[in-house]
């Protein structure tokens, strides 16, 4: 064993003895703290007794921490993850005590909510002792997680060393290019500033580049387009299909490894990080072997399913378990205490924040966050080639809280932090890594529909069907317009007694939201209902949506056309004759409104409806059919333009006067950068293949 060795281990030795120790003084210290936690015997013990027993229960609580506490964590791997953070105080608190019950003297006692406490309080002092001592040193934590890396490693395929700079790709979702640009002005992201090469004399690393998603401006559509190479057929977060009579919903796993499933096939590809990846907290595989926290594989059962893995890695360290759950608790109080201000600031707009939501806010910007940070950092230092990694932070928060509200504004400091923690670790990596963060989709601001104008766009539809709405709907202006047009378009009353006028309940239309997109389908027809067909069924329902004040636009099948688009007033054009220059009812939505539409409705699941909220190009602001205040999924706004940001040392992702436009565009360009590393690549068609659509 050569002497650098030698001094690693006593290195090693001496922490492990210094934590043992600081642990030791604590469990004194909460000892005389705490009424119901004693470490001597009721009629008294010398000094050195007491501390002798507490030596032995702070090595004894050490030692099973780390030879139970993985096991524990593996047994709980069935417990979903939201559980799983508050469970580990209670673990923590059990470990504790059964500590004590080893203890041959038989002293130490303490009540079962005080060993909570305690345990949680040594665990604390114990990572932040180990991480003092530490802090000048690198190695541990590298070979640590190295350790971590193999062990996963050694369970996977046998392929060559790394050759080649590594790719990292890290998705900040729903974070917009202006959203960004503005956090890094504010001085919120320092680490994206100094790549940018602003406030630093050192030269850019990166560069930052706008793209244009697709109609459907959601993570289901774009991130599958980017793994995958295909987002066709995606009409939006939510759609009912007549053919299977269902519907699909782009974040739930049947759905997911559905959706991933049709791409493989239309593309003849196995995703983008097919050799040599690892895909973390995605909704898809991207074709990796290496998968945690992915959406797509999450409905399996049985030994391949491995989608907690990432969980088990995690958690498995007591020191990692205590601090994110004590995170975890924090960022729980926080919420409740953002909304409570707001709630009293009367601010506008606003949705509700209670229930479950502090709780599953908490876990996205906690729990999913270390867990998939510590997972890419893993791979890195096992030299994987490409590494696709998603963190919803952001997008959780800015839903209820707004895109540029303080509470965003403080997500994103952290996501830069988690940046920094990438970047730093490359460089203790076996090979050299070049990190691109980019994002899925931005989100506009604005109140939802719901608040504006008292009813649903769900409510709205009915009205116009001439179906029964709720009795205060009927009251709201919208409801009575809507009843009134059903009645000028039959030329007769309708009553709720008129029931002769109305259709049966199983004609009645499935209306789904996906943020500002809303999507009508009538599932007693078996195929996609036209303009004609829908008029003579429903007389007065398109000009209900087209004419309402919080509708922009409405895109419907036509027999005469193949498709239009319906305005106000009367407003109507051509699919096959929209384009940027003649607009018609889009003009407000920008360049690219157009093509996106006409590819929407080309979708042989598209909905017999498709409706896209008012947009004011002057606010930037949208009105969302769900209840966000902070939304993404149509068109308008910020939430169409996300942003790329790329190592200047790979090729511009786009050539002079070219824009990136839709995620498949995106993943010809990733496909492109991974070819430029000379490391195992993805195959190298210039173009997926295709099948007949």
């Amino acid at each position: 064993m050569g002497g650098g060795r030698w001094r690693r281990v006593l290195s090693g030795v001496w922490r492990s003895i210094a934590v043992w120790a600081v642990s030791t003084v604590t469990m004194l210290v909460l000892a005389g703290a705490l009424p119901d936690f004693q470490l001597q015997a009721d009629n008294g013990d010398s000094a050195t007794t007491i501390a002798v027993t507490a030596a032995f229960a702070a090595g004894a609580f050490g030692l099973l921490s780390s030879l139970v506490w993985p096991l524990l964590v593996r047994l709980l791997l069935l417990v979903p993850a939201l559980v799983l953070g508050l469970l580990v105080f209670f673990l923590n608190g059990s470990l504790l005590l059964l500590a004590l019950r080893l203890n041959p003297s038989g002293r130490g006692e303490v009540a079962p909510e005080t060993a909570v406490v305690v345990a949680a309080v040594m665990s604390a002092v114990a990572s932040a002792t180990g991480a003092a001592l530490a802090v000048r040193d690198d190695e541990p934590y590298r070979r640590r997680l190295y350790r971590i890396a193999d062990r996963r490693r050694r369970h996977a395929h046998d392929h060559p060393g790394p050759t080649g700079p590594g790719t990292v790709f890290v998705q900040l979702d729903g974070v917009g290019y202006e959203v960004l640009r503005a956090a890094v002005d504010k001085g919120l992201m320092p680490t994206v500033a100094q790549w940018l090469g602003q406030g630093s004399a050192r030269p850019a690393t990166h560069r930052l580049t706008p793209w244009r998603t697709d109609w459907s401006s959601q993570t289901g559509a774009s991130q599958l387009g980017i793994l995958h190479g295909t987002n066709h057929d995606i009409p939006a977060f939510r759609w009912y299909e007549k053919d299977s009579r269902e519907v699909m919903v782009c974040n739930r796993p049947s759905s997911a490894a559905e959706l991933q499933r049709r791409a493989i096939e239309r593309t003849g590809d196995g995703g983008l990080l097919t050799v040599d990846g690892a895909s973390r907290g995605n909704l898809f595989s991207g074709g990796a072997e290496q998968l945690a926290l992915v959406l797509s594989i999450a409905a399996r059962r049985g030994k391949d399913n491995r989608s907690r893995a990432g969980y088990f890695t995690y958690f498995s360290d007591p020191a990692n378990a205590v601090r994110t759950a004590m995170s975890f608790v924090a960022d729980v109080f926080r919420e409740l205490g953002e909304s409570t201000r707001a709630r009293m600031r009367q601010q506008r707009p606003r949705v509700g924040r209670g229930g479950l939501y502090p709780f599953i806010r908490a876990f996205a910007t906690v729990v999913e966050r270390d867990v998939v940070v510590a997972a890419v950092i893993g791979d890195m230092l096992s030299g994987r080639a490409a590494i696709y990694a998603d963190l919803v932070a952001y997008d959780e928060v800015a839903h209820h809280s707004g895109p540029a509200s303080r509470d965003a504004e403080k997500v994103l400091e952290r996501l830069d932090r988690s940046l920094a923690l990438i970047a730093q670790v490359a460089e203790h990596a076996p090979r050299a890594y070049r990190v691109v963060v980019l994002s899925d989709h931005g989100q506009s601001p604005g109140e939802t529909f719901l608040a504006r104008y008292g009813l649903t766009l769900g409510n709205l539809v009915r009205a116009g069907c001439g179906l029964p709405v709720p009795r205060r709907v009927r009251r709201t202006h919208s409801g009575a317009e809507a009843r009134s047009a059903v009645r000028a378009a039959l030329r007769r009353p309708v009553e709720e007694g008129a029931g002769q006028h109305r259709p049966s309940r199983r004609a009645e239309p499935v209306v789904l939201a996906s943020g500002n997109l809303g999507l009508v389908s009538f599932p007693d027809v078996s195929h996609r209902m036209c303009k004609e067909e829908i008029d003579r069924r429903h007389p007065a329902l398109l000009s209900t949506l087209a004419n309402h004040p919080g509708i922009g636009f409405v895109l419907v099948g036509s027999e005469q056309h193949g498709g239009v688009v319906l305005g106000a007033h009367g407003a109507e054009i051509p699919v096959t004759e929209l384009t940027d220059e003649n607009p018609g009812p889009l003009a407000d939505f920008g360049p690219g409104a157009a093509d996106a539409v006409r590819r929407t409705h080309d979708f042989p699941h598209v909905a017999d409806i498709m409706v896209n909220s008012w947009y004011d190009p002057h606010d930037g602001e949208v009105l969302a059919f769900e209840e966000q205040i902070g939304s993404h999924g149509g068109l308008g706004g910020a939430q169409g333009r996300p942003f790329l940001l790329s190592p200047v040392a790979f090729s511009a992702p786009a050539g002079d006067g070219e824009e990136l436009v839709g995620a498949e565009h995106i993943h010809r360009v990733l496909r492109r950068w991974l070819r430029e590393c000379s490391g195992p690549q993805v195959p190298l068609e210039a173009e997926p293949k295709r099948r007949a659509a």
